[in-house]
Formats: structure tokens, sequence, C-alpha cells
């Protein structure tokens, strides 16, 4: 036989033996199937037991596992998602209404953090941090001039109770260090509150926390100190929180005997949570502010102060998270929320807004946006087949979240490129530090607006503010800067504002009045009823 031909022989025979091989494999493989049918949570265990036994290259148990939870839950629902331990830990310090860290609060306006106010009580307090020291270094980390991101430097300024870290600032020119001892930090709910004027108290709630209830309480009781008939309640940008907060703060507004919401699930059966007629501001007219942004116990408050006819919800359309999610925690820190049930307001309507894929729903906004929700009370697209009535009878449409009685849009008019330029490249934040830095020890003791107003008026700040944006190559063109200035203007005042002893107040007191939203919501009537002749919400 000659050599061609055995090897073609000797190929052949090999390319059989191959086959047979995997077919022998293929035949054991399928003579010992796993007894799992299609719909058994068993199935999963196995596959992630068979990989980390059989599987080619060692596998990262821990990752693979967790890609594994976070793709399942992904195919449930939005809202009901994987925490790993980091996350959790960060989730449930600020919804519990602390964290353990130095007590400072910062922003990033030009590639270094600035220290914008020192929490009272804290390491950095103690230490004699102040408003205005550029954070230069933590521990040996450099995190000026470096571009270094902002969730980066509160991760690592933050740490256990009782842990050390040092940080290097800059101070008039100077390097100053400090080596301080981390604590627990009170995080606050309420931003702000003060008089809007000389009977309407303003309170500014940004989260739905631990101790929302008691923030709110005081501030309501500081405010009717001072003279307030009337209280306007800022939800805007408030993505909710404990569903207990929102039910305390239901009650502080509500007669007794009333429904504030109620939650229902497959599993879940009907929960009614009613008002006790013991709050302590059932009689003060009230006004809520919500948007796009409201969410989940926002807009369980808003619902049912809507739904009762207690108050005027004024604004744009609230989120639409109405999901009830109860967590599962693991002994390595991580935890799981799932979807449990659905909160409905007093009326009947389902808080939660329709979900068909990730992409949708998360691009929810955008998709408003474009549908000129945002610009036109005529662009919502309100569900007409859900209708309810409210206690008095007036109308309101389901679909998802909160449409307010008074709609006010987003405003656009001031938008030149020349405000487009200034926003983007930050100018307002910088001039803002630039000021402080020039004015620092005047500025640093003003505890009055009085001295405030004189002391922004003597600055000049138009001229300087033009000079300073020219100088990073920003000019207005044509009638820019007379289209634009009615909006920068305040907002540098508050953001230079804040650098005085009032610090927060003083910021939302200068804002307030080029906000559109609160200009409304100030002249608004508390009495519902008078918003339509017809008894129809102006929201619908």
């Amino acid at each position: 036989m000659s050599a061609g031909r055995s090897s073609i022989i000797t190929t052949s025979l090999g390319v059989v033996i191959g086959v047979l091989l995997v077919l022998v494999i293929s035949s054991i493989t399928r003579s010992n199937k796993i007894n799992v049918s299609s719909g058994d949570w068993a199935k999963l265990n196995v596959v992630l037991n068979a990989v980390r036994g059989n599987y080619v290259d060692e596998v990262n148990t821990p990752e693979l596992t967790e890609a594994a939870l976070v793709a399942a839950l992904a195919k449930l629902d939005p809202h009901s998602v994987y925490l790993p331990p980091m996350d959790t830990e960060e989730s449930e310090s600020e919804l519990a209404g602390r964290f353990d860290g130095i007590g400072i609060q910062f922003n990033v306006p030009n590639d270094t953090a600035i220290v914008l106010e020192i929490i009272p009580g804290g390491p950095a307090e103690k230490a004699g941090l102040l408003p205005g020291d550029r954070l230069l270094k933590v521990d040996d980390k450099v995190i000026a001039g470096v571009k270094f991101p902002q969730d980066s430097m509160v991760r690592r300024i933050k740490g256990p109770s009782g842990t050390k870290v040092h940080i290097d600032v800059l101070r008039d020119g100077e390097k100053i260090f400090f080596d301080l001892v981390r604590a627990p930090i009170p995080l606050h709910s309420v931003d702000a509150y003060l008089m809007a004027d000389d009977t309407t108290g303003y309170i500014r709630l940004t989260k739905f926390a631990a101790t929302t209830f008691q923030e709110v309480t005081k501030a309501s009781a500081d405010l009717l100190s001072k003279g307030m008939k009337r209280l306007i309640l800022d939800l805007r940008g408030n993505s909710g929180g404990y569903f207990n907060q929102a039910l305390l703060l239901s009650n502080l507004f509500l007669d007794k005997g009333r429904t504030i919401v109620y939650l229902q699930g497959l599993h879940r059966k009907k929960e009614i949570y009613t008002s006790d007629g013991r709050g302590i501001l059932r009689s003060v007219p009230l006004t809520i502010m919500i948007d796009e942004s409201s969410a989940s116990s926002s807009e369980i408050l808003a619902g049912a102060i809507q739904d009762n006819d207690r108050g005027v919800v004024v604004g744009r359309r609230s989120y639409g998270k109405g999901l009830v999610q109860e967590p599962l925690f693991f002994t390595d820190g991580s935890a799981v929320r799932i979807s449990v049930a659905r909160y409905y307001t007093p009326s009947g309507r389902c808080i939660q807004r329709p979900y068909r894929g990730d992409d949708e729903y998360n691009y929810d906004f955008y998709r408003r946006y474009a549908a000129g929700e945002l610009f036109s009370r005529d662009s919502i697209k309100a569900d007409t087949s859900e209708v309810y009535r409210t206690l008095s009878g007036r109308t309101v449409y389901g679909g998802g979240g909160i449409i307010p009685d008074i709609y006010v849009p987003m405003d656009t008019t001031h938008a030149t490129q020349f405000h487009v330029k200034v926003n983007r490249r930050a100018l307002q934040m910088r001039f803002a530090s630039r000021t402080f830095d020039l004015h620092k020890h005047r500025l640093s003791a003003i505890d009055n607006y009085s001295s405030l107003e004189s002391f922004l008026e003597n600055i000049d700040l138009s001229a300087s503010f033009l000079k300073f944006a020219a100088s990073d190559g920003v000019v207005p063109k044509g009638d820019e800067w007379k289209r634009s200035r009615e909006f920068i203007l305040p907002l540098l005042k508050a953001l230079i504002a804040r650098y005085s002893k009032m610090g927060q107040e003083a910021y939302y007191k200068m804002l307030l009045p080029i906000d559109d939203t609160f200009e409304v919501a100030l002249s608004a009537t508390s009495r519902v009823s008078e918003l339509s002749e017809d008894g129809t919400s102006t929201g619908g």
C-alpha cells in the first residue's frame, strides 16, 4: 500500500473515531438528562454548578452569579433589581438619613472640588475646614486638576465611622493638611425652608428619608411661628424613598378617615392606608409642585392631596413609579429588591406607568420631550379610557404618574446660544467661586438678606460676569445678553449667596423669583374646586 493511500485511510479513520466519540458523549449526555421542567428554578442552579465544575477555563463564580441575577430580574420590571454590596450600603445610608464621613458638601465647578457647606457637629467643622476650601488630595490620591470623577471623590472621602482620612486643601493660596476621623453625619431631606412672602411658607423636599417627617414637622412649626398662612411644598426632582414617610406627610394635611393610598398585588391583599386626623397642617392651604422627576413617595403624597381635594398640584406630569419593592438582604452585603404590589391613589389610579421593555421605559423622558409634553399641556398623553373621580367629583385620569391641576410648561425662551455655552462650561459656578475668593471674609460674615443684596449690588454682577465669560471665549451676540440676563443674574446671585452664612436658604430665596412654577403656585388658589367651572381638573 502506498504511503499516500495509507495516510488517507489513517486520516479517515481518525475522523470516524472522532465522530464516534462525539456520538458516544452525546448519547451519554442524552441518556443522563437532568429531570427539570422548563419553568423549574432549579435549572439555573444546575447550569451554574455545571459551569463551575466543567468549564474549560477558570470561572469567576461571584461575577457569573451576579450577572445571572441581573439578567433574571431584568425580565420582570424596571424596579426589581440586584444591588451589589457597595450600592446597597449607599442606598440604605442615604434613606436612613445619615452616612459615615467627615461632614462636608462640595461641588466641582472647574476640575477642583470646592467646599460649599460644613455640616454642624461633624469632623470637618471640629477640625476647622471652611467653605471655599479647595480639596487637593484624599489620603495619597490627588483629586484636583486631574478630572477625577465626582462620585469617586465622594467614595474616597466617605468611609466607616472611626476610620481615619487625610485631606489636603488649598486656602488663600496656602496648602493646609487635616487628619480627620470619620463619624456618623446626618443627611437632610429638607434642602431649605423659608417665608416666600409675609404669609406663604416654602419647603424644598429632596427625598423621603427616615427623618423626613421629623424635618418637615420642625420646618412647618418654625414657619407657622413666622406667620405662615399657606404652604408651598416643592417635590420637583424628588425621586421618593421610604413609604411610611409619605404616609406620615400625607397625614399632616388630611382630616380623619381620608384614604391616603392603597396597594395591591397578585400575592398581596389590598391594603388601605387612611389618615388619623391629628396632623398639625390640616387647616393650612397647600400647593404642591411636581415635575417629570417627582416619583414614588412624591407621587403618593401628591395623589393623596389631589384625590382628596385638599390642595392644588402645580407643574408637569410626574414620573410614574408606583411599584412596591420588598428587599432581600444577603450576608455578603448585597440585596435584591423585588416588586410585590402596585400603589393606587385614593380614587383608584395606578401610579405606575406602563413598561414594555427597559429601553422604552428608561427613555420615557426623551419621548415626552420629543412629543412636546414638557412644553404644552395638550401634548400630555392622558389615558382618557381610565377616568376617575376625586372626593368632590372632579375628573382625573390614569395611565401612570400624577397629572397636575395646573400645568406649567418648561421655559426655554432664555436659552440663547450664549446661555447654552455658559451652562456647558459651568461659568456660573466658576464665577461664583471666584467671587467668593475675592470677597471671602466679607461674604462669609453676611447673615441677613439686606446685607446680601447690598453686597451683590456693589460688585456689579453684569459687567463682572461678562468680563469673566469673555476671558473664557464666551461672548454674547446681538440681543443674547438682553434675553438671558434675567435668568443668568439671579442664578449668579443664588450661587454666590450660598457662600454666605444663610447657605441653601439664601440660594432658593434668590432663585424663586425667576421660577415659573413657583410663581404659578404662589398665585394659585387653595380651593381646587375653583380650578374649573365644570369640575374637571385643568391638568386632564
